[in-house]
């Protein structure tokens, strides 16, 4: 009986620590494919937000892309508090920067930024790769039917404006196409 009361006791207190519980955080998992010449390829990624970025948020990263371009939105992001985590396998996951909540006729968005990892081998090597220093993505969660829900992931990404003045999205190599997604809803602030 001891035995099963310290069990108990042990797996309560578990439940608790941020660590091992879920708490209020919502978090989604996905199964990332790779395209094109990763094609094949498929890891498991979790993002956990702690809030929504704001707008001003979104202002102070409009404002320092106007002005620096990819650089100045790149010093912005590492500047910002953390709002969210992303967990990808390979990686002790990285904290991010801004994640943004956006209602749909049918769900909901989730577009999401922050500056990658650069590893040590590419610093080493002075790899063009260093330029491609965001990561991003975006979920489009379907409440009616989960089974349409969708997304992708931007690994290695900057942005830049292209002749016609329009924002865009450079990759070094593929975007990864995200599915499976799963929302565990938690209670995450505005």
């Amino acid at each position: 009986m001891a035995t099963l009361g310290l069990l108990v006791a042990t797996l309560v207190t578990a439940a608790s620590l941020p660590g091992l519980a879920r708490n209020n955080y919502e978090t989604i998992d996905a199964t990332i494919y790779g395209t094109s010449t990763d094609l094949g390829k498929n890891v498991n990624v979790t993002l956990i937000i702690y809030r929504w970025s704001t707008s001003q948020d979104r202002q102070i990263l409009v404002d320092a892309f106007r002005n620096g371009q990819n650089e100045g939105l790149v010093k912005a992001l590492q500047k910002m508090e953390a709002v969210g985590h992303i967990q990808i396998p390979g990686t002790l996951g990285y904290d991010v920067s801004y994640i943004q909540l956006i209602a749909t006729p049918t769900g909901r968005k989730i577009r999401f930024i922050t500056n990658r990892r650069i590893f040590f081998g590419e610093a080493l090597t002075n790899s063009q790769t260093q330029a491609f220093d965001l990561t991003a993505g975006e979920f489009d969660l379907n409440d009616q039917d989960k089974r349409k829900s969708r997304g992708v992931l931007y690994p290695a990404c900057q942005f830049t404006i292209n002749k016609d003045g329009e924002l865009q999205i450079e990759l070094y190599r593929n975007a990864w196409r995200a599915a499976n997604l799963i929302d565990w809803k938690g209670t995450t602030e505005n």
